[in-house]
C-alpha cells in the first residue's frame, strides 16, 4: 500500500529517463511526450546545458534565503524584465504562488487608493491555482466544491466578453483589477481575441484598474513569443509566470510594471525558497537555450505544422468541434468527454491529456522537430477517429 496521499488519479506508468521529446518507462518502453510535464519541459528532457547548469549551481550553493542578496535572482529579474518590458520581478515557487502574489498586489493597490473592498474581475472557466485564494479566482465549481467558504473579492464574467466587464464596472465601484489568461489552458485552450485584449487593456487604463495576466502556462515561449501578450501588443501591469520558466525546477515569478511595481514594500510579501540560486540558475539556462536554439521560431513553425496535420487528418470527422490555440499550445475540442483518448494514446506510446472534459490538449516541448510533430499527428488522428466512430 502506498503512503502517498490519494490526490491524483495517476496513469499506470512510471518514467525513469528522458531525452529531448522522449520518455522511457520502467520496462524500457519509449513514449513521445506531447504534454511536456503540462507545459513545463520546454527545452525537452535531459538537455545537457540545463543539466550542467543545475549540477554546477548545486555544487556551489543551493540556498541562502531572501534575507540576503541573491545575485542569480537579480540576473534573472533583469533578463525577464528585458524580455517583457516589465520593470520588477518577485520570485516564488509555483504558478499558484505567482497568482497569489498578483492577487495580494491588486488588493494592496486598491487599499492604497482608498478602496475598502478591493475586487478583481475574473473569467468563467479560468484556472489560477489550488490555494484558497487562487481557487476562489478559478472558474471551476468542480475544483472548488467542498472547499467553501471561498475567498471573497472576485467578480466573474464570461471569457472574451467586453460588454460583461463594462456592465460590472457600471455597478461595482470596488473593482481594482482584471485577471486574465491570454489562453485558458485548463479551461479548454480558449484563446482571447486580440481585439478583446486590446479593448480590455484600454478599459483598465481608463478606469485605473490593473491589467493582470496569468501567463503561467502561456509564458516562456509556449505560444511562439516569449509571452502571449506580445501577440496583442498590450503590456500588462502584472504578469504571473511559472511552468516553463525553470524547465522542471519549481520556480514562479510575478512581474510588475508602472504603478503596480511600486505597491509592494519590505514586509508586504515574501517567501523562504523563492528565487534561490539553484532554481534561478535553471531558469537562466532555460532562457539561454531558448535564445541560442531559436525555440520561439520553432514553436511557431511546429505549431503550424501540428495544426495543419490535425486539421487535414480530422477534416469532416463528425464529433470534432474545433481545433484552436497558438504556437505549441493546441486543443482539439470534441462533442463528448474524451478521457479514454489519453489511455489509448498512452498505449500507442504518445503522451497527451484531456482538459475541460472534451478538449484533447497538446503541449509538446519547444524543441520538437518535424519528424516528431508528424508522429504526433500520425498516432493521434487515428485514435481520435476511432474514438468518435469515424
Amino acid at each position: 500500500m502506498s503512503h502517498v496521499m490519494n490526490t491524483y488519479a495517476r496513469l499506470p506508468v512510471a518514467f525513469v529517463r528522458g531525452e529531448g521529446a522522449w520518455l522511457w518507462d520502467e520496462a524500457g518502453r519509449r513514449y513521445l511526450d506531447a504534454l511536456s510535464g503540462i507545459a513545463v519541459n520546454g527545452v525537452g528532457h535531459g538537455h545537457p546545458r540545463l543539466v550542467r547548469a543545475i549540477a554546477d549551481q548545486a555544487a556551489a550553493l543551493i540556498h541562502t534565503s531572501n534575507i540576503y542578496r541573491v545575485p542569480r535572482q537579480e540576473e534573472l529579474a533583469d533578463r525577464l524584465c528585458d524580455l517583457s518590458g516589465m520593470s520588477q520581478a518577485f520570485f516564488c515557487n509555483s504558478g499558484a504562488e505567482a497568482n497569489e502574489a498578483a492577487i495580494k498586489l491588486a488588493r494592496l493597490y486598491g487599499h492604497q487608493r482608498g478602496v475598502e473592498v478591493p475586487t478583481i474581475i475574473v473569467m468563467e472557466k479560468a484556472w489560477h491555482g489550488r490555494t484558497i485564494a487562487t481557487l476562489s479566482a478559478t472558474g471551476s465549481r468542480k475544483a472548488q466544491a467542498g472547499f467553501e467558504p471561498l475567498v471573497a473579492g472576485f467578480v466573474r464574467v464570461p471569457y472574451n466578453d467586453l460588454d460583461a466587464v463594462k456592465a460590472v464596472a457600471e455597478h461595482n465601484r470596488n473593482i481594482v483589477a482584471v485577471l486574465l489568461e491570454p489562453i485558458q489552458g485548463e479551461g479548454g485552450i480558449n484563446v482571447a481575441d486580440i481585439a478583446y485584449q486590446k479593448a480590455l487593456h484600454a478599459l483598465c487604463r481608463e478606469r485605473g484598474w490593473l491589467y493582470m495576466l496569468d501567463e503561467v502556462q502561456t509564458g516562456i515561449g509556449r505560444t511562439g513569443h516569449w509571452f502571449a501578450f506580445q501577440h496583442a501588443g498590450v503590456k500588462p501591469d502584472v504578469m504571473a509566470l511559472a511552468k516553463g520558466l525553470g524547465s522542471g525546477v519549481p520556480i514562479g515569478a510575478c512581474l510588475a510594471d508602472g504603478p503596480a511595481a511600486e505597491v509592494f514594500k519590505p514586509g508586504s510579501h515574501g517567501t523562504t525558497f523563492g528565487g534561490g540560486p539553484l532554481v534561478c540558475a535553471a531558469a537562466l539556462a532555460t532562457l539561454d537555450i531558448m535564445e541560442e536554439e531559436n525555440l520561439l521560431a520553432n514553436a511557431l513553425h511546429q505549431g503550424e505544422r501540428l495544426w495543419r496535420g490535425l486539421e487535414s487528418g480530422l477534416e469532416g470527422v463528425s464529433g470534432v468541434v474545433e481545433i484552436r490555440g497558438q504556437g505549441l499550445m493546441l486543443g482539439v475540442e470534441l462533442d463528448r468527454p474524451g478521457a479514454d483518448i489519453v489511455k489509448q494514446a498512452l498505449e500507442a506510446g504518445l503522451l497527451v491529456n484531456v482538459t475541460s472534459d472534451k478538449v484533447v490538449r497538446l503541449l509538446p516541448p519547444l524543441i520538437v522537430n518535424d519528424e516528431e510533430t508528424e508522429q504526433i499527428v500520425s498516432v493521434l488522428v487515428p485514435i481520435i477517429k476511432r474514438f468518435l466512430g469515424a
